[in-house]
């Protein structure tokens, strides 16, 4: 006989977790007591559930590995909630594992109208559902090897998730014969899942034969990746198809760590916060595929029927809800795994020659990725405060090929995805469909006990007050995060919000309008955080080597101008007669002039 906990402990073990990210509480005493136990498991104490799932996530995306997160019934499971959103959004796996009272005090077991029975109760099921690919509460415990191998399975097949169980403290603690267990068997079970469907085989082998037909006898094809790329654990195919069809590559937000900035192929990064080079490539292709790309609003723009209008356009992606969305118009979409696509099109592409067409194509793209710096010679004219292009620019020039960088949201993510020049071999990634703040420290911390080496943290000042307690974690366990707190006095993103919409009332971004800012070299103090700050930019190198050559955790604190918008960034235009309107892509601002836009535009132009 087995405990129930032990058997979830020791079930996940063998389906390859070997991590456990957990605060831990009365409600979960049997799991925690499991998973601290059993060898295989290495567990991580944190402050806060919310930065247990935000862990889970960033060690999924560097290591391919699922992780598990252990709270405790109420608030426990309740704080996690917008790191399991996030991991949802992203398609990125995790196992949760939630403590529940015990069944004898459990609501759902009673017809009543209750708000709460057991002592700090939440029917976090109902709570949890539409945030997850599966949630169970798990009442009888000759059901725990079915849920838990089910939970695996559905984690890491199709479209990745986050999938949830939640055991009431009496099922923890029950004794069960693990010889007569009932098992989990995708085939056999009713289990709805995006692949079905999908196509494999000869089906799918003729649709990358008609696409490759396509792509060679376009004038302008652009291949857009996602990160249904590396979801799909189809990196090295990817790059393999990249080398043989030898066409421009415009990698999509979040993504861009998918092909270096040295490489051939490299045409730019498009979208709503992407970079010109990027946008015209997309915007003059004539044949567009879109490889584990959700292209979601930041990537097409609410001017959405402008993107690509002269392309042909196939999707590639396992969940074919995504592949029919109101905000589409796909002519070729295809409902398959990428791994199975890209193992179709490299047996297709065996005899492939490039068209003589394409070399003149990617001369036209690399031109502009050199015309359309997003690093401008002027941000460096001003000594003080640093730029934030520069400070990204710089960081990257010093970093190592096998480096991880996980980023907060707003200036630190869309600076950076803007202006790095990423190397092979390194990662960089923030959160972009929840893209909560205070993702940053919990998020690096799961980045390094997916590599066991040093990450690169960019926080904002706003952002690393969500979790700053997460400081005490990184102190605690002697962790090499490198921690550059990027301070522009809030809330920069919704500071140029307001700006252009309520310019006579800018509240709640700053210390000038309610949200204030301790001082960070006298917070890195009081956890015991060796720390530096930069305000010049003749400063800059020797204060980011110093920090990244620095023992153990540094912080660096680097004071940025808040004057420094996003640029490029896609925004409305006015016209003559006063009307606002979405501009398309390729026409970001700050806005070019109609007669050099024109000049980068093959593709018709829109009217106004």
């Amino acid at each position: 006989m087995i405990r129930v906990a032990d058997y979830i402990a020791a079930r996940l073990v063998e389906g390859g977790v070997s991590h456990a990210f957990l605060v831990t509480g009365g409600g979960a005493m049997h799991l925690n007591d499991a998973f601290t136990r059993h060898p295989g498991l290495t567990p991580v104490c944190f402050h806060h559930e919310q930065a247990c799932a935000m862990a889970a996530e960033g060690y999924s995306r560097v290591s391919g590995k699922l992780a598990l997160v252990n709270v405790t019934t109420g608030p426990g499971g309740i704080n996690a909630l917008n790191g399991v959103f996030g991991a949802y959004t992203d398609s990125v796996g995790m196992i949760v594992v939630s403590g529940q009272v015990k069944r004898e005090t459990l609501m759902a077991n009673y017809d009543l109208p209750l708000r709460q029975l057991g002592d700090q109760e939440v029917d976090i099921v109902a709570m949890v559902r539409p945030i997850v690919k599966n949630v169970v509460c798990l009442q009888n415990p000759e059901d725990v090897r079915y849920e838990v191998e089910k939970a695996l399975w559905l984690a890491q097949n199709g479209r990745p998730g986050p999938v949830w169980i939640d055991v009431p403290v009496d099922v923890q603690g029950a004794k069960v014969d693990q010889d007569f267990l009932r098992g989990f068997v995708p085939g056999e079970a009713d289990v709805p899942s995006v692949e079905q469907g999908a196509l494999k085989g000869e089906a799918l082998r003729a649709a990358a034969r008609e696409l490759i037909a396509r792509l060679r006898a376009s004038e302008r094809p652009v291949l857009m990746p996602g990160t249904g790329v590396r979801a799909s654990g189809a990196y090295e195919q990817f790059l393999r198809v990249v080398e043989r069809l030898g066409v421009p590559v415009a990698t999509a937000f979040n993504a861009h760590d998918l092909l270096a900035d040295d490489h051939p192929c490299y045409a730019g990064r498009p979208g709503t916060v992407g970079d010109r080079a990027g946008n015209f490539a997309v915007q003059n292709s004539d044949c567009l595929l879109v490889l584990g790309c959700r292209l979601n609003i930041r990537q097409i723009s609410y001017n959405w029927s402008a993107f690509a209008r002269s392309a042909f356009k196939a999707m590639v992606d396992i969940d074919k809800a995504e592949l029919a969305k109101p905000t589409l118009e796909i002519d070729a979409p295809i409902h398959a795994d990428l791994g199975d696509f890209f193992e179709a099109m490299l047996a297709e592409l065996d005899a492939y020659a490039r068209a003589p067409a394409h070399a003149a194509w990617l001369d036209w793209c690399a031109e502009r990725v050199k015309r359309y710096p997003t690093v401008l010679p002027e941000y460096r004219e001003r000594e003080t405060p640093v730029n934030p292009y520069v400070f990204a620019r710089d960081l990257f020039e010093r970093l190592e090929s096998d480096d991880v960088v996980v980023t907060a949201n707003a200036t630190a993510c869309v600076v950076t995805f803007q202006a790095a020049r990423i190397k092979a071999g390194q990662r960089l990634f923030s959160n972009s469909g929840s893209a909560s703040m205070g993702y940053d420290l919990p998020a690096a911390i799961g980045a390094h006990y997916a590599t066991g080496g040093r990450v690169i943290c960019l926080a904002g000042d706003g952002s690393i007050m969500m979790n700053l307690q997460e400081l005490q974690t990184i102190v605690g366990q002697k962790l090499p995060i490198k921690i550059f707190v990027l301070s522009n006095d809030g809330y920069h993103s919704i500071v140029q919000t307001q700006r252009a919409f309520f310019s006579d009332n800018i509240f709640g971004c700053g210390p000038a309008n309610g949200v204030t800012f301790p001082d960070f070299l006298r917070v890195a103090s009081a956890f015991g955080i060796e720390a530096r700050r930069c305000a010049a930019h003749k400063n800059l190198d020797a204060t980011i080597l110093a920090t990244l050559d620095g023992e153990g955790p540094q912080i660096c604190e680097i004071k940025l101008n808040p004057a420094q918008s996003f640029a490029p960034k896609l925004s409305s235009r006015k016209l003559e007669d006063g009307r606002m309107v979405s501009a398309p892509l390729e026409d970001m601002a700050p806005f070019l002039s109609r007669e050099e836009l024109a000049e980068n535009m093959i593709a018709p132009m829109l009217e106004g």
